[in-house]
């Protein structure tokens, strides 16, 4: 049995990105090198035996959406990709990313969907404070369930 999810996100973002949140965001769709200093998440824990057998709490930084190649459970293909919309009505940067997620993840790659859903074109938003972020279909589901941020948190299905 597999907690594998399929996760989709397709947003259009504002034309307000900074070059060091560009360049971190390359980074976590798999597209860039690891920029010196992390601002959109900034912690990633994880916890080792050192020595003497005790655990410590270490920092790993991973890129969050940076999966490519054939999938392992869902089918189809992983990518990512972030490109201009410089020369089109919406100005800004549109980014596509589909992915093999484990609940595990939904933390840390739920701070870098909130991070976009603060930026997004507002074609993205729903009623209230609710922003459309993507889909999540859990890998034996044949129907996704609807992504969204309201009120700075992810509607996880778990």
């Amino acid at each position: 049995m597999s907690d594998v999810f399929e996760l989709a996100v397709s947003v259009d973002l504002r034309d307000e990105l900074s070059e060091q949140e560009l360049a971190e965001l390359h980074w976590h769709l798999g597209i860039g090198p690891q920029p010196e200093r992390l601002s959109i998440v900034t912690e990633f824990p994880f916890v080792v035996v050192d020595e003497a057998g005790e655990p410590v709490v270490e920092d790993e930084p991973r890129p969050l959406l940076a999966g490519s190649g054939a999938a392992w459970r869902v089918g189809g293909v992983l990518g990512s990709a972030l490109v201009s919309r410089a020369d089109l009505p919406r100005n800004g940067w549109s980014l596509t990313s589909r992915q093999e997620i484990h609940p595990d993840d939904f933390e840390k790659v739920g701070e870098l969907l909130c991070w976009l859903a603060v930026r997004v074109h507002d074609t993205h938003r729903l009623v209230g404070d609710a922003v459309w972020i993507g889909h999540l279909r859990f890998h034996e589901a044949l129907v996704p369930d609807v992504l969204e941020v309201a009120n700075g948190q992810i509607a996880w299905r778990d």
